[in-house]
Parts: C-alpha cells; sequence; structure tokens
C-alpha cells in the first residue's frame, strides 16, 4: 500500500473528474442566481457574512454531526476494531461496506427529503443518535465481535447518510442569498476542521477514561448541539 497501492483509489478518484466538470457545465442556475446583474466584491461578500453570523454559525454546528459521523464511521473504524481485538481484514471490510452502505441512503433520504421537508430528517437522525450512540457503543465494548461491528457501523452510517443527505441542502437553504457558496464553505469547513480532530477526541477519552464506548459520548454531545442547530435554523429556512 506504501509503495504503490495509494495510487488505485487516487486513480479512481481522477476519473470522476470529467464526469464532476460535465455535470457542473450542464447545471441549471437558480434563478435567483441567474437574475443578477451585477457580481458581489470580497466586501459586500464579507459584509453580509458578518450580518448572517448567526445562521452561519448555525450551520456550522449541523454540519458538525455530519463530519464527526463521517470521521467516526470510516477513518477510525480500523483502528477502533484494532482496540476491540478484531481482525485487521475484517476492520477494513466493514469499513468498506460503511461506504456501500452510505452510497445507498445518501440518495434515498435524499429524496424523502425533497418530499417530507429536511426539518423532520435533521431532527429524528440527531434524536436517534442521542438515543443510541453510546447504548449501541456500550453493546459492543461489552462483547466485542465482527458481527457486532459490523451492525453498529452500519446503523451509525444510516444515521449520518440520511442526516447528511438533508443537510446539505438546509444549509443552501438558511445561508444568505448574497454569499450562498461563501457561506456554505465557511459554515462546513469549520465544521470539518473540528470534525476532523474525532480520532484524535475519541482516542483520548478512551485513553482517559479506559471506557470504549466513549465514541459513543462523544457522537452524542455532538448530536445534541446539531439537534439544537436545526431547531434554530428553521427561522432562516428559504425552503
Amino acid at each position: 500500500l506504501a509503495d504503490w497501492g495509494w495510487r488505485i483509489p487516487l486513480g479512481l478518484g481522477c476519473l470522476l473528474i470529467p464526469l464532476l466538470f460535465l455535470m457542473r457545465r450542464h447545471s441549471r442556475e437558480t434563478d435567483i442566481f441567474a437574475a443578477r446583474t451585477t457580481r458581489p466584491t470580497m466586501r459586500e461578500i464579507m459584509r453580509h457574512l458578518w450580518v448572517a453570523r448567526a445562521r452561519v454559525l448555525a450551520g456550522m454546528a449541523m454540519v458538525l454531526m455530519t463530519t464527526v459521523s463521517f470521521y467516526m464511521i470510516t477513518a477510525y473504524t480500523p483502528t477502533f476494531g484494532k482496540l476491540l481485538h478484531l481482525p485487521e481484514r475484517a476492520n477494513l471490510l466493514i469499513t468498506a461496506g460503511v461506504g456501500l452502505s452510505n452510497l445507498l441512503w445518501l440518495p434515498l433520504m435524499g429524496a424523502l427529503s425533497d418530499r417530507i421537508g429536511r426539518t423532520p430528517i435533521l431532527l429524528a437522525c440527531t434524536i436517534l443518535a442521542i438515543l443510541t450512540a453510546y447504548p449501541a457503543m456500550a453493546w459492543l465494548a461489552a462483547s466485542p465481535s465482527v458481527t457486532k461491528l459490523l451492525i453498529v457501523e452500519l446503523w451509525l452510517s444510516a444515521i449520518y447518510a440520511s442526516y447528511n443527505s438533508a443537510m446539505v441542502v438546509h444549509l443552501t437553504e438558511i445561508v444568505p442569498e448574497e454569499a450562498g457558496a461563501s457561506g456554505f464553505s465557511l459554515a462546513y469547513s469549520l465544521a470539518t476542521a473540528i470534525g476532523g480532530f474525532t480520532p484524535f477526541v475519541v482516542t483520548a477519552l478512551i485513553s482517559a477514561t479506559g471506557n470504549l464506548a466513549m465514541p459513543g459520548v462523544w457522537l452524542t454531545a455532538i448530536a445534541a448541539i446539531s439537534l439544537a442547530a436545526a431547531l434554530y435554523s428553521r427561522r432562516y429556512s428559504r425552503a
């Protein structure tokens, strides 16, 4: 993997670039954007972001659920499996299974959010995470097995992908129209900078407490923050 294997996923990912350019070229702009006759300056964009700082921060808080969940069920899974003394190959296969699960849930729940709205899905997923994240991790840590790890990871994958399918669109609906791309990217980047520390945070929590279920505590806390942000952000939605 270190010598040449890393080039395989990188090469496969690069194959998507022409498709992405093609999709962007043929995507229709929103009516609001298409109707503009002028483009805002950087100073104007910054002013709009400052005026809308509350909704940008709410957006960041909502994205936290996405980034923390993602890093926990993907990047951290092989390490967590080692802590549970499970076979390395099985841990990697479970991580691949999580990727397939995400691929399944994202479009399905995205379509559902188009029908019933973003907020019901955001609230349902954050509440499910609050209620089940720690119990699921405690159940796994009590008697670790490959089957249990798979069940827990697929459950968290379903919550993550369902939430993310609605959250990304909701975020575009609450950021200020005058600085839509900037507001979206700022909120998402700030949350990713925090959520990216998830493997470090949960490892530190486990080390400090000796409790292998501590990843569930971290996810529960983040889900509570995102739940509050989702409730607050409803006033700004243009959907």
